[in-house]
């Protein structure tokens, strides 16, 4: 299978930007020098492919974020020294392209800070010729796999989660994965639910 990644000549100069969206806003797992409030116009973040390995197995999929075509997605834009550019690159390669599940491209993405600068940063799109697109899923469906997934990175669960709490920490909501994570909050046990205060 052909891996899509970014001609290296494209890559190779200056300071790296990496725009992230869903676990990478809570865990980026990389060395950077600024983080910004950023967003992306053209794609948005959606519950729309399957996990057969982060967040569930090929028998047991979970599902996990991608940026899909239309829209737009606020996230957080990662600034990264030059001298670490390579090493970061590799990282995220082995990070999001397990599968091939992504294409790794260059995409324009306004720093929400003062002067509101555009740059090119690199982003993770899901690529919807792939097997593991899942497309547009019901809240119902999105529970299910959400419900079920578990990977080599944990449960899908706490992924939704995490991301959801890191998307309120940046000041905005996400309407769906806030739909989803009061929903996944109900389906909790009663023994782990907190005691009511009074």
């Amino acid at each position: 299978m052909r891996t899509k990644i970014q001609p290296e000549a494209e890559l190779s100069k200056g300071d790296l930007w990496v725009f992230g969206y869903g676990s990478l806003m809570w865990r980026p797992g990389f060395e950077f020098i600024e983080q910004v409030p950023a967003r992306l116009i053209g794609e948005h973040r959606a519950l729309c492919v399957y996990s057969f390995d982060h967040r569930g197995t090929p028998e047991k999929p979970g599902l996990v974020l991608g940026l899909d075509r239309g829209g737009a997605c606020r996230g957080v834009a990662f600034r990264v020294a030059a001298s670490r550019r390579s090493d970061t690159i590799d990282y995220l390669r082995s990070r999001e392209q397990t599968t091939n599940v992504y294409r790794e491209v260059m995409r324009s993405v306004w720093l929400e800070n003062e002067p509101r600068q555009r740059v090119s940063a690199m982003a993770y799109v899901v690529d919807r010729g792939h097997v593991q697109y899942a497309g547009r899923l019901s809240l119902a469906e999105q529970l299910r796999y959400v419900q079920q997934g578990h990977g080599r990175s944990g449960n899908n669960r706490d992924y939704v989660l995490s991301t959801v709490k890191s998307i309120e920490a940046q000041g905005f909501r996400d309407q769906q994965l806030h739909q989803l994570a009061l929903m996944l909050h109900k389906e909790m046990p009663r023994h782990l639910h907190p005691p009511p205060e009074g």
